[in-house]
């Protein structure tokens, strides 16, 4: 008598490589160890695994939204109050000058631009 054949596991490749997740772990600049990577490989084959089922839905017919269930605005109305004091913000300024926070300057100017515009 022969034996019932049982199907095949379905073997599928990881959507997403070890190199692809080392480039995101740096782009994020995340150092993970080899436990790390390999688990956000599985995580994130998994993603991509979801996405495609979705991609393979029919949507012909259906409206586009940007949420799935109806939602309001749950913020308050804006009224005018005290705010807290100048002094008492500018104590916890790690640097200052005078009466104004100083930071570090992000934005450099080329030669050719003046700082008004003109």
């Amino acid at each position: 008598m022969a034996e019932p054949k049982l199907p095949m596991p379905k073997i599928t490749m990881p959507k997403i490589t070890m190199n692809e997740v080392e480039s995101v772990a740096r782009l994020s600049r995340l150092t993970l160890t080899d436990a790390e990577k390999e688990r956000m490989r599985g995580e994130l084959d998994g993603i991509l695994s979801y996405i495609d089922k979705l991609r393979a839905l029919d949507t012909e017919g259906v409206p586009p939204t940007s949420r799935a269930v109806p939602m309001t605005n749950v913020m308050r109305e804006d009224e005018p109050r005290a705010s807290c004091p100048q002094g008492v913000m500018l104590a916890n300024a790690p640097d200052r000058s005078g009466e104004f926070f100083r930071v570090p300057k992000i934005i450099e100017e080329s030669p050719d631009e003046s700082p008004h515009g003109s």
